[in-house]
């Protein structure tokens, strides 16, 4: 089978040019996988309590959970960027949601089989599938379209990606966590354990297997309307030669800094309830200042609304190391400060956040032309700073407060705004 790259009507593909005059409508499924992947990735947030008291296991052993998920995006990314090569965008997708499909089902057989290993399987398998869709999402929506208003389409496109993180974890919580207040699974043994854990489980199956059949139906939808979007042979090449992008100081900078983003971004979001659990800022109980996070995650998803509109008509670099130092202020305000402005301070930088992966992204893809499939793989791999970040904070938090520890996000942030001031310039297009 001949591989595939995004392409205008003519054989040779060029960034930017619309796809399809159908590209409108494409572009409304995008938004939709965008929508599924960021709210079944955010019910993490959702499984890691359940599956914690239904184990009884230590904070250590159930954050096992982000390892399983950001595993895949370390393993997972370039092989995905074969897939589109090797498949095309929309065929490409449909593999991605069906193995995320897959994933939703395993959780039947972890269930079952009672023993928390099997429920990390699941999770692999389901964030393989997520990163296959992110590894043909990302490029596919700066290419359906013009290429001056790439950067205000990721952005829009990211919008979504938040309301899915936004509305699948209250949903979540509903489906899911219902009956941890009402029984203690430590206190139980024997028979009465095993029936509590076979219930429990039951309520985590349910929630999966409707997720399936959701998934199912966009991948039906994306399969019948994979002729809509004109593709032409790409070039043969090793998958592994991706990584070739890296000597291009554009792309190697754009792609160090997702990395760096999303551990600050994670880190900080990982950090807020204790933060604001401190008699020096807000000084809530646990339940009160975990229904503070919605803030963060909330403000992210407006400001990608806004900042579609915003990068229309200001530079995307600009408009980056704009967010970037914002957030260094914002993080410096609320280390030196206390009470309310120092809560929120802290959560506010969730606004910043919320331009900063879409437009890293474009920024760095630049001038990729044919090859914008295999750096979107290569940026994808990025992605697992949010599991090298967020634990260093942690153990500077240990050594120094967690005051202090916000100084790891913010130089973070720092290197992102330099990447701004870098890319301010458009980049030209090497094939």
């Amino acid at each position: 089978m001949q591989t595939a790259t995004l392409s205008a009507a003519d054989p040779v593909p060029h960034e930017g040019d619309a796809a399809h005059a159908d590209a409108p409508d494409l572009r409304f499924f995008v938004y939709g996988m965008f929508f599924v992947f960021g709210g079944i990735t955010s019910l993490n947030d959702v499984i890691i309590p359940k599956l914690k008291a239904l184990f009884t296991l230590s904070y250590g052993e159930v954050m096992l959970v982000q390892s399983a998920f950001f595993a895949a995006y370390l393993l997972i990314s370039i092989p995905a960027s074969g897939i589109v090569r090797r498949f095309g965008y929309m065929r490409a997708a449909v593999i991605g949601l069906l193995t995320m499909t897959a994933g939703c089902l395993l959780f039947w057989p972890a269930a079952a089989s009672g023993t928390f290993p099997v429920f990390l399987i699941a999770l692999f398998v389901l964030a393989t599938g997520i990163t296959v869709v992110q590894v043909v999402a990302n490029p596919l929506i700066s290419l359906l379209g013009p290429p001056s208003s790439a950067h205000s389409r990721l952005t829009f496109a990211q919008a979504f990606n938040s309301l899915g993180t936004t509305v699948f974890p209250y949903v979540g919580s509903i489906m899911i966590l219902g009956g941890l207040a009402s029984i203690d699974p430590a206190k139980l043994q024997g028979a009465a354990l095993t029936a509590y854990r076979a219930a429990e489980s039951q309520v985590v199956v349910k929630a999966y297997l409707g997720l399936a059949a959701a998934i199912l139906v966009v991948a039906a939808v994306v399969w019948f309307r994979r002729r809509r979007l004109v593709e032409a042979p790409a070039e043969e090449g090793s998958t592994l030669a991706a990584f070739g992008l890296l000597k291009r100081p554009r792309f190697a900078f754009g792609t160090l800094c997702i990395f760096l983003y999303v551990g600050a971004e994670v880190a900080i979001g990982s950090l807020i309830v204790s933060y604001l659990m401190q008699a020096t800022t807000l000084g809530l109980p646990e339940q009160a200042a975990g229904k503070h996070v919605p803030f963060y995650w909330g403000g992210a998803m407006l400001g990608r609304f806004v900042g579609a509109g915003l990068l229309r008509v200001v530079s995307p670099g600009k408009v980056l190391a704009g967010a970037a130092a914002g957030a260094i202020a914002l993080i410096a305000l609320s280390a030196n400060s206390l009470g309310a402005l120092s809560g929120w301070a802290l959560l506010a930088i969730g606004l910043c956040n919320s331009i900063m992966f879409p437009t890293i992204f474009s920024l760095a893809s630049e001038g990729l032309g044919r090859r914008a499939a295999e750096g979107s793989g290569v940026i994808c791999v990025a992605i697992v700073g949010g599991a090298v970040i967020p634990p260093l904070t942690g153990h500077l938090a240990d050594l120094t407060g967690l005051r202090a520890a916000l100084a790891l996000p913010a130089l973070c942030y720092l290197v992102i705004l330099a990447f701004g001031v870098y890319a301010r310039r458009p980049a030209v297009i090497q094939h």
